[in-house]
């Protein structure tokens, strides 16, 4: 849980559903996000860590990690 500016406890939405939204980006994300919306087995309500895992066990290539790299780092300042 964070909390917003005025102290408040708020819940961050998990990083596979926002990456799930992702779309029309213009950069690499957007692949990515788009083979998470078509794979029945990807970890919805995961943590970078939990996608990250998935894409080893989907034999991902590096630029698949790149931009989970990426994505993670534009979730994070959300």
């Amino acid at each position: 849980m964070d909390r917003d500016d005025d102290g408040v406890q708020t819940t961050r939405e998990t990083f596979g559903r926002w990456l799930l939204k992702q779309r029309d980006r213009g950069d690499w994300i957007d692949p990515v996000a788009d083979a998470a919306r078509a794979d029945r087995q990807f970890p919805k309500d995961g943590d970078p860590e939990a996608v990250r895992k998935r894409l080893r066990e989907m034999s991902a290539d590096g630029d698949a990690f790149a931009a989970i790299d990426d994505a993670e780092m534009d979730w994070m300042v959300q």
